[in-house]
């Protein structure tokens, strides 16, 4: 590689460091999600005075509604599918997903945290009895802790919120963080902060409350400005799945008439001289050139979008990847984690499409090896998964995939099933 293209990739790198960090707000229904990020939005001053507005009840600016846009959501009070929201300090820029409590909508807050850089998880005090030393967390709480970390979400930050409302928020604040530390401890999760909050008055949010219950740390904000976007995977061998065939490529671009291969890297990085594998055809071939998001040529590192021209003309289509050569088995068995979000429970013997990159397969379920107790994190047989559940699953796949376990690769270890029939999205797997 010369020395341009490795000052390229360094800066894509540095540009990643950067980049706006994307973070979820979860927990269970009513902990005050909305309200949190209208509370951000409203302090980082991200709202006009006209949005503002439009979001009063009598003579009340209810924060929840700036995020809750769907007229379902107004009417019943409550979030049902992701909002985003854009905002920015003089630190950083942040996008906000804001997921759904209710447990029937588990799908859409493991959408919003499969491309998450971090998890705000919220804990409603007032719905605890935080007068006991030893108070038991929601199941909710844990479930979207637990979904957090199979994911893979790099940074977890627990909020306690509606401290004002509660008789004695400093006892209150130690009891339940408290709880936290040993659900985490439990459960192998690294807690970034614990931060005592009060969505509804602003008390750390944006600004610290130093002292308000025995807390001196950090707000939220302050928090969020210090942690780092997901980064790169650029340590892994070279992966790219196909989005698009650009065909008959006009004789005056740089790819001399050849198709070029569109599509967003993966893994690694590329450039030209490589030699790549197609999958499923196994055919080889050689990078001829390489042209970024402006079609200019140079090398490409993951997560950049990229047009690839080989050196020969092979079969390659969307949802075909190009592999580097050598570097992977493609397998027909799968050993998987598997968030159950279908209505209909996942037992042996059924079969889905299952979505990798832009490749569909078929996948079978050969054994359900155990389910996972949210409550206490202990594994359990089991011959099926209810909706929102999370196990542990053998699949049976009809062609071979080249796949990473989730721990190393969040693309090349991840799929989505969909139901054959109704093709609805029935479950996200986690490669072992």
């Amino acid at each position: 590689m010369t020395a341009v293209e490795t000052q390229a990739i360094c800066a894509a790198a540095q540009h990643d460091h950067e980049a706006a960090l994307r973070f979820i707000t979860c927990g269970s229904v009513d902990d005050g999600k909305s309200t949190l990020i209208g509370r951000l939005l409203v302090d980082s001053k991200a709202v006009l005075q006209d949005q503002l507005h439009s979001v009063q009840r009598s003579g009340e600016t209810d924060l929840a509604l700036l995020t809750d846009g769907l007229s379902a959501e107004r009417e019943q009070g409550i979030t049902i599918d992701v909002a985003y929201r854009y905002f920015a300090t003089p630190a950083r820029k942040f996008i906000i997903g804001d997921a759904p409590g209710h447990e029937q909508y588990t799908r859409n807050m493991v959408t919003a945290a499969s491309s998450a850089d971090a998890a705000v998880v919220l804990v409603d005090a007032t719905k605890l009895k935080w007068e006991n030393p030893n108070v038991e967390l929601l199941p909710q709480t844990r479930r979207h802790t637990l979904l957090a970390k199979l994911l893979r979400v790099p940074s977890i930050v627990f909020t306690v919120n509606k401290l004002d409302a509660v008789e004695d928020p400093t006892v209150a604040f130690n009891n339940i963080r408290a709880a936290l530390l040993d659900f985490t401890d439990k459960g192998g999760i690294e807690a970034r902060a614990i931060i005592p909050i009060s969505a509804l008055k602003g008390h750390n949010v944006v600004e610290p409350q130093p002292g308000w219950c025995g807390y001196e740390g950090l707000s939220l904000l302050q928090v969020l400005e210090q942690l780092d976007v997901t980064p790169a995977e650029t340590e892994e061998a070279f992966s790219f799945p196909v989005q698009w065939v650009e065909k008959f490529a006009s004789s005056a671009d740089t790819s001399q008439g050849r198709r070029v291969f569109w599509g967003r890297v993966a893994t690694g990085s590329i450039e030209a001289g490589q030699e790549v594998t197609v999958l499923p055809s196994g055919q080889t071939a050689k990078v001829a050139q390489v042209l970024d998001h402006v079609r200019k040529a140079r090398a490409v590192p993951a997560r950049h979008s990229a047009g690839i021209v080989l050196d020969r003309e092979v079969d390659v289509s969307r949802g075909d990847w190009l592999l580097a050569a050598g570097a992977f088995e493609p397998s027909r068995e799968l050993s998987a984690t598997v968030a159950w979000l279908d209505d209909e429970p996942l037992v042996a013997g059924r079969v889905y499409w299952a979505l990798h990159g832009h490749r569909w397969v078929k996948v079978r379920v050969k054994r359900i090896v155990h389910k996972l107790d949210v409550n206490t994190l202990d594994e359990h047989e089991a011959d099926h998964l209810e909706p929102n559940s999370i196990g542990h699953v053998d699949l049976a796949l009809q062609e071979p995939l080249a796949t990473l376990p989730f721990e190393r690769s969040r693309t090349l270890g991840s799929l989505v099933l969909v139901d054959t029939a109704t093709h609805k999205t029935s479950g996200a797997v986690l490669v072992r």
